[in-house]
């Protein structure tokens, strides 16, 4: 086990295998649980949900949906923000 500094910020920064190891990036969050005797607990934070959730995505409104052909141009071109 490692020790890590904390800055007089009060800031410390993980290293790069710890954050591997929690599976997060730069920009992502981690969860912090305090634990009894001053220990604690660090988690990826992970978002919640349901997969229900995404039903409906990429429905248009007031608008004919995309047929296949339509979405398979759009993605040859690459996403630019127009169709």
């Amino acid at each position: 086990m490692g020790a890590l500094t904390v800055t007089a910020k009060g800031q410390v920064t993980l290293r790069k295998d710890l954050m591997k190891h929690l599976g997060v990036r730069p920009g992502e969050q981690i969860e912090v649980e305090t634990l009894p005797d001053g220990r604690v607990e660090l988690r990826a934070a992970r978002p919640g949900g349901k997969i229900s959730d995404v039903f409906g995505l990429l429905k248009r409104k007031d608008a004919p949906s995309l047929s296949i052909e339509e979405m398979n141009e759009i993605a040859a071109r690459g996403w630019a923000g127009k169709r």
